[in-house]
C-alpha cells in the first residue's frame, strides 16, 4: 500500500475548499470530523485555514484566533475571506465561515482573524525554556484499543476518533476506567490514522483534537469551544506528534486549555489557548 503523503488523504479531501469569486469559498463539512453532534473545533479552524492560504500571498499561518459562534453541522458551507493588511514579511486577513437554515437562512459559524507568513524564513534562532512533554513510549501509552472489556472505544471517543492515532499517556487517563486524576492535564501522542504526516495546516488540527481536560478533572460532557488562539512555530518534521495540556483555571462555567505541540525532532511547533465552557456538571477543580 502506497503511503499517503500531504494532498492526497482524508484530512485534505475533507478541508478542500472551491474558490467560486474572489474571497468566495465553499466547502462541505465532513461528518467524519464530529464530537457527538457537531463539527470538531480544530478541523473547521484547519479548513478556515487553507481558505485564507489560497486568499492571502504568504502560504503559512503563524497566528490563527477563531471565535465559535454557533455550533456546525455537517454538510455545506460558505467561507468568506478578505484581506486586510498585506505586507513584506506578513499578511493579515478575516474569514468567516456559514450555513443556511431550511428556510435559507444564514447562520454565521464562526469568524477567524490570522496572521500569514513563510516558515521557510524564519531564522534558526531559538532560545527557549520550554522542553518537550514527558510522555512514555508510543507503545506504552493507551489507545481506544486499550478500552476496558465490553467497551468498543475510550468513553468519548465519536466519529472523529476513526481518523485519528492517538495513544494517552496513562498518568491523564484515569477518566477512561472512572478514576480521574482531578489534574487538568491531557497528554499523548499524536498522528492522522492514515499516516499522511504533519504540516502547518494539520497543526491547527492537533491543537483540538485530544480529549478535553475536563475529563481527567472528573467532568463529562460536551465542552464547546469559545475561542482558540493558535500560533504555528515551525514547520513539523515528519513523524508522530507529542501534545501536551493543561488547565490551571475552572471558574463561573469556563476553562481554558493551553496547548503545546512537539515534532519527532524535538522542537515546540505549535502553542494554542483556547477558551471552552466547562460542562454544566462542573463546579471546582479537585
Amino acid at each position: 500500500m502506497a503511503q499517503v503523503t500531504i494532498g492526497n488523504s482524508e484530512f485534505d479531501r475533507d478541508t478542500a475548499v472551491v474558490r467560486r469569486a474572489p474571497g468566495h469559498y465553499e466547502a462541505d463539512l465532513s461528518a467524519g470530523w464530529t464530537i457527538i453532534h457537531a463539527v470538531n473545533g480544530g478541523y473547521l479552524l484547519a479548513l478556515m485555514g487553507r481558505a485564507l492560504g489560497d486568499a492571502l500571498p504568504h502560504p503559512d499561518p503563524f497566528s490563527v484566533t477563531a471565535h465559535y459562534l454557533t455550533a456546525s453541522v455537517p454538510g455545506p458551507a460558505v467561507i468568506r475571506t478578505e484581506a486586510v493588511r498585506t505586507g513584506r514579511t506578513l499578511s493579515t486577513g478575516t474569514a468567516t465561515l456559514v450555513q443556511f437554515e431550511e428556510d435559507g437562512s444564514e447562520v454565521e459559524r464562526l469568524r477567524v482573524l490570522a496572521a500569514y507568513g513563510d516558515l521557510d524564513t524564519l531564522t534558526d534562532d531559538v532560545r527557549t525554556t520550554a522542553k518537550p512533554p514527558a510522555i512514555p513510549p508510543y507503545e506504552h501509552c493507551l489507545g481506544s484499543d486499550s478500552a476496558p472489556e465490553g467497551q468498543t472505544t475510550i468513553p468519548g471517543s465519536t466519529a472523529i476518533a476513526d481518523r485519528l492515532t492517538i495513544r494517552l499517556d496513562p498518568a491523564t487517563c484515569g477518566w477512561a476506567v472512572g478514576a480521574p486524576s482531578g489534574n487538568g492535564e491531557m497528554r499523548g501522542w499524536f498522528g492522522l490514522a492514515d499516516g499522511r504526516d504533519p504540516d502547518p495546516l494539520s497543526l491547527l488540527l492537533t491543537v483540538d483534537a485530544l480529549p478535553p481536560t475536563a475529563f481527567e478533572i472528573g467532568l463529562t460532557g460536551w465542552v464547546p469551544t469559545v475561542e482558540l488562539t493558535t500560533h504555528i512555530r515551525r514547520r513539523p518534521a515528519p513523524g508522530p506528534l507529542r501534545v501536551a495540556i493543561t488547565t490551571r483555571n475552572l471558574a463561573g462555567g469556563f476553562l481554558e486549555e493551553d496547548a503545546e505541540v512537539w515534532d519527532s525532532a524535538d522542537r515546540l511547533v505549535a502553542q494554542s489557548r483556547q477558551l471552552a465552557r466547562a460542562p454544566r456538571s462542573a463546579s471546582t477543580m479537585a
